[in-house]
């Protein structure tokens, strides 16, 4: 008789919707690259002047007025340019392999009038302050992506979404405060991270052990070692949204015996 394959069951993670928001909102590097060959842009990959994500997944790019897909976007037809706009996140600590995952917006590219770029300069500097955006108009282009599809590649999968999936998602509670935290706990608390391994698989404890990354279901851990680089996720008891909270869960991680009612 066959017996029936035993199925693992995977660590609670921030759904796809989720994780796409996050690093999204994180504003980590970014990339654009012509979907279609002869798009009349001599560029493979730009690096924009500054890039910016929208709730609703649309994506400003500001690049220099003279920039070949500046000319490309004017000249396409129906003057929209198919791109694809590629999202790195980095972790926050320095590792041999930094890129925790990519997010690829597919859409559609167009200048803006020179009143809409204004306006959407004012709502990015609300949101996102930089001197940069004083430049529409002066030597600089606002240009919109209107996304298509979303494509998400990280530790947890791959997966396909729709902008709407995306809009209606929230970026994880943690996303403007992890990389200080992670940076903290490497830096000041290096005791606490050896700690953690005995949560590890034995055949990974030898390695170097990192903080990779944080959201509000656990703590992933990254261990460097000679036979190559395994991530894993350490769950939380149930999730979390503020520092106490978090406190309280690494306390259980740790073992401490004081954690019960500390939230």
């Amino acid at each position: 008789m066959t017996e029936a394959p035993v199925s693992v069951r995977r660590p609670p993670a921030p759904n796809p919707a989720e994780r796409a928001k996050t690093i999204a909102t994180r504003g980590g590097p970014a990339t654009i690259m012509p979907t279609v060959e002869n798009a009349g842009c001599e560029a493979e990959r730009v690096e924009p002047v500054l890039h910016h994500v929208h709730h609703s997944g649309s994506v400003s790019i500001l690049l220099p007025d003279e920039h070949p897909m500046v000319c490309a976007s004017r000249q396409a037809q129906r003057g929209e340019l198919a791109v694809m706009v590629e999202l790195a996140d980095h972790a926050p600590v320095a590792l041999r392999e930094p890129v925790r995952g990519l997010l690829w917006i597919t859409g559609w590219l167009r200048p803006l009038t020179e009143v809409s770029a204004r306006a959407r300069a004012v709502s990015i500097a609300e949101q996102r302050p930089d001197h940069r955006l004083l430049d529409v108009g002066h030597g600089l282009t606002l240009l919109r992506l209107t996304p298509a599809s979303l494509v998400l590649a990280d530790a947890e999968g791959t997966h396909s979404l729709r902008p709407h999936m995306f809009s209606a998602a929230p970026p994880d509670p943690f996303h403007d405060y992890e990389a200080e935290w992670l940076r903290h706990l490497e830096s000041d608390h290096p005791d606490v991270v050896e700690q953690l391994a005995r949560h590890l698989p034995a055949d990974l404890r030898g390695g170097r052990i990192r903080p990779l990354g944080l959201d509000r279901y656990g703590l992933r851990l990254r261990v460097e070692s000679t036979a190559g680089d395994h991530d894993v996720r350490l769950a939380f008891s149930r999730t979390v949204d503020s520092p106490p909270q978090l406190a309280a869960e690494l306390r259980r991680l740790l073992g401490c015996p004081f954690l019960r009612g500390e939230a």
